[in-house]
C-alpha cells in the first residue's frame, strides 16, 4: 500500500501565494513524492525523482522551483534566467509551462514563464527572451538552437535545470542535442531528472547531470492499484474489433472519457471514419497534426469539450531498420513507401501515451495491443491518475497472447497479487446485428478514403494554425470553440446508422442502452421501421426471431 504523507504543504516554508495557487488547484495535501522531493529541493540537493505516472512529479519539482525564484528576488535586483526546464515533447512542455502559470498566478508578476518549445521562427521569441524570464520551458533542440543563436543566455545566471520523463529524451533522439547544451550550461546548478522508470537512458544522463545526487525511487507499482485501475483483456480478432467498440460505445458499456490508442496513423483515421458513420464524434491525435493543434485538442478534452480521443502510439511508429549481413533487402512495397513518406511527415518532438496529463479519463481502450510491457504502462497510467479511479481494456488477438502474458505476469508481481488482468465477458454472439452493420462500415472505410481523410485534416488544421494565428490571438474565445470532432465527411454518411434500433439490443442491454419497455412503444417503432435491415437481422441473428415475428408481424 502507498504510504498517506504526514506533511502537509504549510509545514514545507513555502510561500503563501504559492499555498493559494495550491488550494485553488484542489491539492488539499501533498501526494509522497512532492513531500519526500520538496524539502530537498530547497536545500539545494540534486535529485532523481523516479515514480509512476500520475504521482505528483511535476508539482515536485515546480513548487521549489518557483520558491527558490521568490527566494532569490529577496537579494538580487537583476533579472535573469535562473530555471530551464526540459521535456521531450511540446505537448508535455505546453503543460509543464500551464502547470508553472497556475502555480504563479499569485505571484505572476514576480515570477515569469516562458514556453520556446513552439517550431516558430527563433525571432519570433527572441524579444521574449530578451525580457529574460525565470523560468523557460523548452525541449532540448529548441533550448540548443536558442543557445547557438545567443538569444538565451545562461552561463552567468542559471541555477536549476529539471528533465521531466527523462527516460525519453535519449529515445527521442535528444542524446546529441543534451550532451552540447550542457556546454553551454554554468559549471555549478542545481539538477533534478524526474522519470516514471529508471532505465539506462536515465542513469547515463544521471552521470552527466547530477553531482551527489538523492535517488527517491518509490517502492510503488508502476501504475494505480488494482482497486483503483482495472484491467480487463477482450480477446477479438482483427474482423470484430470495430464490431465489439461500436457495440461498446452504442450500449453505453463505455462511459466517460475515452482514450483509444491504436499503433500507426492510418488507423486513427480508419476508426475516426468508421464511427463517424454511427454518429460517434471523435479527435484524431498524432504527430502529423501541427503541434498547435495536439495542445488545444488535448486541453479541450481536458475541459470535457470532448469525450473520446484517437492516439496514435508514437513509440511504435518508427520501427528499427533491419541491420547485418544475414539480413536481406527487402523490395519496398508502395505501401512501405508510403510508411517511409509519412515518417519524414511526422513530429519528433510529438508525444501521446508518455508525460500528457489527459485529466479524468475514464477509459483506456488498446484497440491495437501495445508491442511491448512499458508501452502497456504508459498507455494506462493516461488513466487512474492522482486519486481518481480508471478501467483499462485491451483488444487481444491470438498472435498477440504472448504479449498478453508477459504484461499480465508483470502486473502480477508488481502488485503482488494473482489475476490483475482480467478477462473481460462480453458474448460476441448476442450483439450479431452490430457485427452486420459494422463489417460493412468498416468495408466502406477504404485506403483511399483513409488517405483523403489525413490530407484534409491535415489542411484544414494547418489552416486553423496558420491562417487564423492572428484572429485568434485577437479573438480568444472564438479559439476556445474551435472543434477538432468535426466529421471528416471522405465516407458517405447514412444518417440512420447512428441510431440503435431496438431489435438489435440485447435484452439484458437495454436498460442500458436507454430503450423503453413498454410494449406499445416497442410495437409502434417496429410497425414504422420494418425494413429489409430488419429481415437481414433475423437472417443473422436467430436469436432475434422471436421478437421479430411478434413485433413484426403482417409487414412483408
Amino acid at each position: 500500500m502507498t504510504e498517506k504523507p504526514a506533511m502537509s504543504f504549510h509545514d514545507m516554508e513555502i510561500d503563501d501565494r504559492i499555498l493559494k495557487a495550491v488550494a485553488k488547484e484542489g491539492w488539499t495535501e501533498p501526494t509522497l513524492i512532492q513531500e519526500r522531493t520538496i524539502p530537498l529541493f530547497l536545500q539545494g540537493k540534486d535529485i532523481l525523482i523516479r515514480a509512476r505516472t500520475g504521482s505528483g512529479k511535476t508539482g515536485a519539482f515546480a513548487i521549489p522551483t518557483i520558491q527558490k525564484i521568490l527566494n532569490s528576488k529577496l537579494v538580487a535586483t537583476e533579472q535573469a534566467v535562473k530555471a530551464l526546464v526540459l521535456a521531450p515533447s511540446k505537448e508535455l512542455c505546453q503543460q509543464i509551462a500551464t502547470n508553472f502559470h497556475q502555480l504563479t498566478y499569485k505571484c505572476s508578476r514576480d515570477v515569469r514563464i516562458l514556453d520556446i518549445s513552439p517550431q516558430v521562427d527563433i525571432n519570433v521569441q527572441r524579444p521574449l527572451l530578451i525580457s529574460k524570464p525565470d523560468i523557460v520551458v523548452s525541449t532540448p533542440a529548441r533550448a540548443l538552437l536558442h543557445l547557438q543563436a545567443r538569444s538565451l543566455l545562461l552561463k552567468d545566471s542559471l541555477e536549476i535545470l529539471v528533465i521531466d520523463e527523462a527516460d525519453l529524451i535519449f529515445s527521442h533522439g535528444y542524446e546529441s542535442e543534451l550532451k552540447e547544451l550542457l556546454g553551454f550550461l554554468p559549471p555549478v546548478y542545481q539538477a533534478v531528472l524526474a522519470s516514471a522508470t529508471l532505465s539506462d537512458d536515465v542513469l547515463q544522463l544521471k552521470k552527466l547531470v547530477l553531482h551527489n545526487a538523492v535517488i527517491l525511487k518509490l517502492e510503488e507499482p508502476s501504475l494505480a492499484p488494482a482497486s483503483q485501475l482495472q484491467h480487463y483483456h477482450l480477446s477479438a480478432q482483427e474482423d470484430d474489433k470495430a464490431a465489439i467498440l461500436y457495440a461498446l460505445i452504442k450500449l453505453h458499456l463505455i462511459r466517460g472519457k475515452t482514450i483509444i490508442f491504436v499503433n500507426n496513423v492510418d488507423r486513427c483515421y480508419k476508426l475516426k471514419l468508421f464511427l463517424e458513420q454511427f454518429g460517434v464524434p471523435t479527435v484524431v491525435l498524432n504527430s502529423e497534426l501541427p503541434a498547435v493543434t495536439r495542445c488545444h485538442s488535448v486541453n479541450q478534452f481536458n475541459q470535457g469539450i470532448y469525450d473520446i480521443i484517437i492516439a496514435s502510439d508514437e513509440a511504435t511508429l518508427d520501427e528499427p531498420e533491419e541491420a547485418g549481413p544475414s539480413k536481406k533487402k527487402k523490395k519496398k512495397t508502395d505501401e512501405q513507401d508510403e510508411k517511409q513518406r509519412s515518417k519524414r511527415k511526422k513530429d519528433k518532438e510529438s508525444g501521446v501515451s508518455r508525460g500528457i496529463d489527459f485529466q479524468f479519463v475514464s477509459n483506456v481502450i488498446n484497440y491495437d495491443f501495445p508491442p511491448d510491457i512499458n508501452s502497456y504502462v504508459h498507455r494506462v497510467g493516461r488513466t487512474a491518475r492522482g486519486k481518481n479511479k480508471g478501467t483499462a481494456l485491451s483488444f487481444v488477438s491470438l498472435r498477440e497472447q504472448p504479449l498478453l502474458e508477459k504484461v499480465e505476469e508483470h502486473l502480477n508481481d508488481e502488485h503482488g497479487q494473482e489475476k490483475v488482468l482480467k478477462a473481460y465477458q462480453f458474448k460476441l454472439e448476442e450483439v450479431e446485428a452490430f457485427r452486420y452493420r459494422a463489417r460493412d462500415a468498416w468495408r466502406a472505410v477504404t485506403r483511399i478514403a483513409v488517405r483523403e481523410a489525413r490530407l484534409k485534416e491535415i489542411r484544414q488544421e494547418i489552416f486553423n494554425s496558420n491562417a487564423l494565428k492572428s484572429y485568434f490571438d485577437d479573438n480568444p474565445r472564438d479559439f476556445s470553440s474551435l472543434r477538432h470532432d468535426k466529421a471528416l465527411h471522405t465516407v458517405k454518411l447514412q444518417s440512420h446508422l447512428a441510431d440503435v434500433p431496438e431489435y438489435i439490443v440485447p435484452d439484458a442491454l437495454k436498460r442500458l442502452a436507454g430503450i423503453s419497455s413498454t410494449s406499445r412503444k416497442r410495437r409502434a417503432y417496429y410497425n414504422k421501421n420494418s425494413s429489409q435491415e430488419h429481415f437481414n437481422a433475423k437472417k443473422k441473428n436467430p436469436l432475434l426471431s422471436l421478437e421479430f415475428e411478434k413485433f413484426g408481424k403482417g409487414k412483408k
